[in-house]
């Protein structure tokens, strides 16, 4: 019995391994089979407006051209001008959605920080359950109708746009005088959106380490919030300044800045929330950043490996399928921090355990240990 069990665990992790490695080339050749199916140019599937769908690839292949998180969310925007005629990316930060930019309202500017009304039924549902949402223009509020009008057909969309499990913003679309509204098309461009901005966003991270490692020791950084970079760091919208203050969600992706640190950090002793508090400021400097890149590391793992992730969680073998790519990223980490005065901080396999294991060692299985 004991032998079948593990013959069948053989035969799982082997045929696992097999479709990981054969699924890029799997989802090549189903994108390119759908493809075929759908209305050619010029011949549009039933409906009024129906888009012309054969350039979806092209339209992903756009954003993921992008290596800035301005250039990726524009691109966003500009693909989506196939699939609907008008789109708005709103922010959402401290509790509410204000505009960032826009396309088919006549100017890119144009929804600029306009202040979407939360409570609106679309908006609500697609914040709450994280998924698009389709809706009727009269559910929107009236100011946002007053401001920028309707669709000829009265349907709408929202679909939210998730980062690192937070929202970040949503992506207003309706069909305009035509009617182009394509749902499905929307949905797969915000998903490739997001996706790329994680990975626009791990770069970036891990090139600022290999920088911050390389310089001279500086002061402690200050804390923030995330440790994900906010695409939307630099959009202050205007409207939420005279805001009441009251607590974050906890879907926001929100950067804390020096003001509010310092606010922070004079209201409260540091020796509270600092567990490097009795370091000199080099030294503390120095575990901090060993933390971040451990954390950035285990991040990159996860990212990439996200199957096995869910399957050595199930089986409790998680190790096992991961060593190669752990024992690499360990590699790196020892590499700059292995002889530092954070080696005793053991934050890479700390972080292992935290993120990929969700803090039980049981699910590592055997061969692994801290």
């Amino acid at each position: 019995m004991a032998e079948s069990k593990d013959l069948q665990k053989i035969v799982e992790r082997a045929v696992s391994q097999a479709l990981e490695q054969q699924l890029p080339k799997l989802r090549a050749e189903l994108v390119q089979r759908v493809l075929a199916e759908l209305p050619e140019a010029g011949a549009p599937a039933a409906g009024a407006g129906a888009p012309v769908q054969g350039n979806l690839v092209q339209a992903v292949s756009s954003i993921h051209a992008g290596t800035t998180q301005k250039e990726i969310l524009r691109a966003l925007l500009d693909a989506g001008k196939a699939y609907a005629a008008r789109l708005a990316l709103f922010v959402v930060k401290a509790g509410a959605a204000t505009g960032w930019q826009g396309r088919g309202f006549g100017d890119e500017e144009s929804v600029k920080d306009f202040a979407l009304d939360m409570n609106a039924g679309p908006i609500a549902h697609a914040v709450q359950n994280r998924i698009v949402t389709p809706g009727n223009i009269a559910e929107m509020d009236s100011r946002f109708v007053e401001r920028f009008g309707g669709p000829e057909n009265e349907q709408i969309l929202v679909l939210p746009l998730v980062l690192k499990d937070k929202l970040a913003a949503l992506l207003y679309a309706d069909g305009g005088a035509e009617g182009l509204l394509d749902a499905s098309a929307l949905e797969l461009l915000v998903m490739a959106t997001s996706s790329w901005l994680e990975v626009a966003s791990l770069r970036k991270q891990t090139q600022k380490e290999i920088v911050e490692s390389a310089s001279a020791p500086a002061p402690p950084p200050m804390q923030t919030v995330s440790s994900f970079a906010d695409p939307f760091a630099a959009h202050t919208p205007k409207h939420t300044a005279a805001k009441v203050a009251g607590p974050e969600p906890a879907a926001e992706v929100v950067e804390v800045g020096h003001a509010a640190s310092a606010g922070a950090a004079a209201s409260a002793p540091a020796t509270a929330a600092d567990p490097f508090a009795g370091m000199t400021a080099t030294d503390a400097d120095t575990h901090r950043k060993a933390q971040r890149f451990a954390r950035l590391l285990v991040d990159e793992i996860k990212l990439y490996n996200q199957a096995k992730v869910a399957e050595g969680r199930r089986h409790k073998d998680l190790y096992d399928r991961l060593k190669e790519d752990i024992e690499k990223s360990r590699s790196t980490y020892q590499k700059r921090y292995g002889s530092s005065v954070a080696a005793g901080g053991n934050y890479f396999q700390k972080e292992v355990v935290r993120s990929l294991a969700e803090d039980d060692l049981a699910v590592m299985g055997t061969n692994f240990h801290l």
